[in-house]
């Protein structure tokens, strides 16, 4: 695989995006795969909606008082996957992972479908160890133990972390739709708050105090009536304004690293999701780096 460091960018990247990798804090990167769809596909189109979508918004952002601009922000662009082989796709998001780690860099990874994650995440344990915590953001639990015979699925991702983390290391927000198993397994052995993100998040948070988090952010914990363009849209999620709001608290946390995934095209013709999707990573960066700032002083 080619080194994200030997990268030089690209023309149509993401609002605010400038420099080069060295001088990065952030560095973004594309997944551009759905291969393990089980619904609508499509979401292999997210990276490139939520850059072209990013171009309608400011870089300043008037909740927070804070410009992106100033966020020594790259993006890599998309890496070079495999089509149609899940396994050696997963290979190279998890090297890039693995570097972006290693550099001391906080990673943002563009979806693709949820199964991006699972690569992201094992690399973010191996850094972090056991005092990683995951908060996932979803309308599904996605704990299967496979789906339609495949261990390795959008539909068994959180599953497959629990793997190498402990379910009391998970925390999960707006799940609202899954098998019956799935839900008996949430509420027995990860931090299950269905339904709802905000009023749970906020408990969360008093609580959890400085441990490194990764964010994992399905769009479809949205309601579709505000993120249409996903592959498997579930009504009575959470507001736009709602998920502002949960990111915006994210920023006084340790957060080490997120991904945004199942963003697509298809169904939303006017881009609102890619738009919203483009936001919260805006609202989400620069609520981290203010949070950080304030942490130093």
């Amino acid at each position: 695989m080619q080194k994200l460091k030997d990268g030089s960018g690209m023309l149509n990247s993401f609002l605010g995006s400038r420099g080069d990798y060295h001088s990065a804090q952030v560095v973004m990167v594309g997944a551009p795969m759905d291969f393990t769809v089980s619904f609508r596909p499509g979401s292999r189109m997210g990276p490139g909606i939520i850059r072209e979508m990013s171009k309608v918004l400011e870089t300043y952002s008037p909740y927070l008082k804070g410009d992106i601009e100033d966020i020594p922000l790259f993006d890599h662009g998309d890496l070079e996957l495999s089509f149609g082989n899940a396994k050696k796709s997963l290979e190279v998001i998890y090297s890039a992972a693995r570097e972006i780690f290693g550099d001391e860099k906080f990673p943002v990874f563009l979806g693709g479908e949820h199964l991006i994650s699972l690569p992201i995440i094992k690399a973010a344990f191996e850094k972090y160890g056991k005092e990683l915590v995951v908060f996932h953001f979803d309308a599904h639990a996605d704990l299967r133990q496979n789906y339609m015979g495949e261990d390795l699925s959008h539909a068994t991702v959180i599953r497959r972390c629990m793997d190498f983390i402990e379910g009391k290391n998970i925390y999960q927000f707006g799940i609202r739709s899954g098998s019956e198993e799935e839900f008996v397994l949430a509420e027995r052995k990860t931090n299950f708050y269905p339904y709802k993100v905000l009023g749970p998040l906020e408990r969360v948070l008093e609580t959890i105090g400085q441990r490194p988090i990764y964010i994992t952010l399905d769009i479809d914990v949205v309601d579709p009536a505000y993120a249409p363009g996903t592959g498997t849209p579930e009504p009575g999620g959470c507001t736009s304004t709602e998920i502002l709001h949960a990111v915006h608290l994210l920023g006084r946390r340790s957060i080490i690293g997120m991904d945004i995934v199942e963003v697509m095209g298809y169904g939303d013709p006017a881009g609102i999701t890619g738009v919203l999707a483009a936001k919260i990573l805006r609202e989400a960066l620069i609520a981290i780096s203010l949070g950080s700032k304030e942490g130093e002083r």
